[in-house]
This record gives structure tokens, C-alpha cells and sequence, in this order.
């Protein structure tokens, strides 16, 4: 399905451990996340352990089910300064859409000349800026782009003379 962000998601939990977390219903003035993400979508979210230091980032995927679920299927940061999943202690959770720094194109860019694309499906990636006189081409799997130093047949005036006439 699709990743999914919306504002105002939030709801609460009181799962342990580092399995799924198992949603408690919408906070007051929030939507719940089968209502805000949809079912079998997946997000962003933050999970914040209540009365603890106690947190995760990463990607989920939402469930429509009895009781509604987000699964924590890759973790991007937490509290313990890696990527692995919190063991939560059954303590009040908010569980929460949120939009990942890490995957946000100020944190992906980070040299002048830096190129955006994607190296899949929702991963922004950075290619570094090329040589003086390399071409922007694809690399031989025709996954990515990269930098390459033209043929003969291939010059910068042609590039640019293609170009314009696209």
C-alpha cells in the first residue's frame, strides 16, 4: 500500500514490548490512524512512553482490526541512540503520525549541488555533485542515477543541444 502522512493522528496504547502496538482509540481532538493513515498504509509515527526519557521513530504499518494495530517495521531513531526497537514497559504510550527528520530533503542534502531522487520507493537518497564536465546518465542496472564522463560521441554540447530540443 502507500505511505501515508496526515496531521492531527494520535492515539494511545499501553502495549509492552517490541512487538505491534496494540491502539487504544483516537486522543480527545485527534483522528485514530484507520481513520487518518487507512488500512494496510503505511506512516511515519512516533511512540512516547509516558514518565520515561522512552522513545521511538520509524516506519509502520497500520491495521484495521479488534483492536487496531501499528506494526514497527523499521525503526529510524530512539531514545537509545540506535535503531533497534524500545522494549516499552506498559507504561501510557502516545503513538503519534509524525513526518521523520531523517527523511526530510534538508536532512538528505547536505552539501551545495547535492542531487534528490529516490532509491526506492519512499527513500530519498543524495548524489553528490559530479566532476566539471560529467553528465548526469544512469548506472548500468538502471536503478540510480550517477555521474559519468562522456564518450566522444557524447558531449556536453550535445547534451545540452538535446536538451533544449525536448
Amino acid at each position: 500500500m502507500a505511505l501515508v502522512i496526515n496531521d492531527r493522528v494520535k492515539e494511545s496504547s499501553t502495549t509492552s514490548g517490541q512487538g505491534t502496538i496494540q491502539l487504544g482509540g483516537a486522543s480527545e481532538g485527534f483522528v485514530g490512524f484507520v481513520a487518518g493513515i487507512g488500512n494496510g498504509n503505511s506512516c511515519y509515527y512516533t511512540i512516547a512512553e509516558q514518565g520515561t526519557n522512552n522513545w521511538e521513530v520509524g516506519i509502520g504499518t497500520v491495521t484495521d482490526a479488534t483492536p487496531d494495530t501499528l506494526s514497527r517495521d523499521t525503526v529510524l531513531s530512539n531514545s537509545l541512540g540506535n535503531t533497534t526497537k524500545i522494549d516499552f514497559q506498559g507504561a501510557a504510550l502516545d503513538v503519534f503520525c509524525t513526518y521523520a527528520a531523517s527523511k526530510t530533503p534538508e536532512m538528505t542534502l547536505t552539501t551545495t549541488g547535492d542531487t534528490l531522487y529516490a532509491s526506492a520507493a519512499n527513500t530519498p537518497s543524495r548524489l553528490a555533485l559530479g566532476s566539471a564536465g560529467q553528465i548526469l546518465t544512469v548506472n548500468s542496472g538502471a536503478s540510480a542515477p550517477e555521474w559519468a564522463t562522456p564518450t566522444a560521441s557524447v558531449t556536453p554540447a550535445f547534451v545540452i543541444a538535446m536538451s533544449i530540443a525536448l
